[in-house]
């Protein structure tokens, strides 16, 4: 498969990831069929789309036709077997390996033997998604961030099985996309979340410690370092369930402390403090 050929792209999964990587595909003019365990899970995520779309216009980024053209082009299922005529799969369901592998198993299976089949993951390895298939040649990681609709950066994560062509095909994907793209090696964390982690866990054990106050910290960040958010903030946003798990895959891997999760964030996310999806994380947020 050219990249240049590719029209139709299925998204497995639209939740906070996967609705705002429908969002970018069907804006740059591809035909997307998302997919989603069950008809609530993919109300939800049309709505997401809808409701970001809609900002979207209200703030002058896109006009109402190219607003309308775009979600005509969205389709949505809840069967993976409607992937069957996809160009590419792009897989961003929950970061759960054995969910991942099946999906994976099913993909192969179903479609076309030269579809590239992507995954979204933020940590586990694709070199194992690729073993549950007969393409490991054809299996990448395409890593976006949140929110996809505004960050520019995809991470390309190449196993050690990923043929150089899909490498490439994977870069002049990203440039259709509007993204600029950078090149890792699978190993957990890949670039990012490599060294984002221990600043992370940094900035939460500062804090339990009592070395200086939520907005203290977040503003030091800011003002001091020009970053757009604070790390507190940021792990709000990400999600602490999130942080937990990206955590002790980098700690599984490497076995340093600096990546261990912080025994505050562990309880936090045991209480229920998940960020801004669960209204209460490091900060407090209003119900949407």
């Amino acid at each position: 498969m050219r990249p240049e050929d590719v029209r139709t792209i299925g998204v497995v999964g639209c939740g906070i990831m996967g609705s705002g990587i429908v969002e970018v595909c069907a804006k740059a003019g591809f035909v997307v069929i998302t997919v989603e365990v069950n008809d609530e899970a993919m109300a939800r995520g049309r709505r997401r789309v809808e409701t970001s779309m809609a900002r979207a216009v209200e703030r002058g980024k896109m006009d109402s036709a190219a607003h309308d053209a775009a979600l005509a082009r969205i389709t949505s299922s809840t069967s993976l077997d409607d992937l069957s005529d996809a160009d590419l799969v792009i897989e961003a369901a929950t970061e759960s390996l054995v969910t991942k592998l099946g999906i994976f198993a099913r993909l192969d299976e179903i479609t076309r033997p030269d579809v590239v089949l992507a995954t979204n993951t933020s940590s586990l390895p694709i070199a194992e998604l690729a073993t549950v298939t007969k393409r490991g040649e054809q299996i990448i990681g395409l890593h976006f961030f949140n929110p996809p609709p505004v960050m520019k950066l995809l991470e390309i994560v190449r196993a050690l099985t990923t043929s150089d062509e899909t490498v490439s095909f994977a870069r002049a994907l990203g440039a259709r996309l509007g993204k600029s793209t950078v090149l890792a090696k699978d190993r957990a964390g890949f670039i990012v979340n490599f060294l984002l982690i221990p600043y992370l866990n940094s900035a939460i054990r500062m804090l339990d410690e009592g070395f200086a106050t939520r907005e203290d910290i977040d503003a030091g960040v800011e003002l001091g370092l020009g970053h757009p958010m604070g790390p507190l903030k940021l792990l709000d946003l990400i999600g602490l369930d999130t942080a937990v798990h990206v955590s002790n895959v980098l700690y599984d891997e490497f076995k340093d402390p600096i990546y261990a999760a912080p025994t505050l964030l562990k309880r936090m996310v045991t209480a229920g403090y998940l960020g801004r999806k669960s209204g209460r994380g490091f900060y407090e947020y209003p119900a949407a």
